[in-house]
């Protein structure tokens, strides 16, 4: 094997203790080897006053760092899986699921403890239109507004602001110690996440050995599985941040559970389905689980909001 690894990550906060975790893990696994990260820039880190759906999201947050992977230039490419396009640019592929975090979205409230306790017409940022559609359909009172930057950036723009509330991931929150900003792990009966949230990715060259080979020591088979089931559930939909999807797979023995939600941007129609099915064809039931919201009329809802999307002029913060 290989002496030195180089492995890529944006220069977020978040995504460099993403980095610094797979670097652990893997210095634990191969003491004799030297392991360094390198940060890269990416589209999504240059363009911050704009919603995501309206730059797009094919490699957002990835493009550039698998340029370089592609190049040679690193030999692992370190995502948050959520991040990451549902069909791997040719010539790269996943060589590592890390254990999940736990994959709720949190509410963080100035004066407001949870989502019901929120007052008539609170105002409550997000930049997800997951997030939004969903919290509009159980709480249509609500004005949603979107909001964009790491997590650091969110939040000090948060406090600044005379917003009530503020929607994040509670994964990222929780790995830079920030629990305590925490008022509600929004329950998945009002709010499922997006697909992957939670995982962290390690991306490779395909045939690369000595880099398949050591990302594997990382892989965990339950993630792994429960986010095959997700992605194919994004995948058949052709889903991204530009329109409201959500999905959430649990792993019990060798059953996997699959929850999938389509919605419309403000919240007045939201189709969501659960599914069952053994772990051997997670691939098969994400499809079906499409399939399901398909028939429901998923697709033309989509349809619409990726229409709305590109008409958009609303207000970033």
């Amino acid at each position: 094997m290989k002496r030195n690894f180089v492995i890529g990550s944006r220069g977020s906060a978040l995504a460099l203790w993403q980095a610094e975790f797979v670097k652990r893990l893997l210095e634990s696994h191969l003491p004799e080897i030297t392991f360094e990260i390198k940060t890269i820039s990416t589209t999504g880190d240059q363009l911050v006053d704009t919603s995501l759906s309206k730059i797009g999201d094919k490699g957002l947050f990835t493009k550039q760092i698998e340029t370089e992977l592609l190049d040679g230039a690193i030999d692992f490419a370190v995502h948050s899986l959520k991040d990451l396009q549902t069909e791997q640019p040719r010539g790269l592929v996943i060589g590592a699921v890390c254990e999940r975090e736990q994959p709720n979205d949190a509410l963080i409230g100035k004066r407001h403890k949870s989502i019901d306790e929120l007052p008539q017409g609170a105002t409550v940022a997000t930049g997800s239109l997951r997030r939004k559609s969903q919290l509009l359909n159980y709480r249509p009172d609500l004005q949603v507004i979107d909001i964009r930057g790491n997590v650091p950036t969110r939040l000090e723009k948060f406090e600044k602001s005379d917003i009530d509330a503020l929607i994040l991931a509670y994964a990222g929150l929780h790995r830079l110690g920030l629990d305590a900003c925490v008022s509600e792990l929004v329950p998945f009966d009002i709010m499922l996440p997006a697909v992957g949230q939670g995982a962290v990715a390690v991306e490779i060259r395909e045939g690369d050995k000595n880099s398949a080979e050591a990302a594997a020591l990382l892989d965990h088979r339950p993630t792994r599985a429960c986010i095959t089931a997700e992605r194919a559930f994004l995948r058949r939909l052709e889903g991204g941040c530009q329109v409201p999807i959500g999905g959430h797979a649990t792993l019990e023995g060798e059953r996997i559970r699959l929850e999938g939600m389509v919605g419309r941007r403000d919240g007045t129609v939201v189709f969501r389905e659960r599914i069952e099915g053994d772990v051997g064809g997670a691939e098969e039931l994400g499809i079906d689980l499409a399939v399901l919201l398909e028939k429901k009329g998923a697709m033309e809802l989509l349809a619409e909001g990726r229409a709305e999307g590109l008409a958009s002029s609303e207000t970033v913060i």
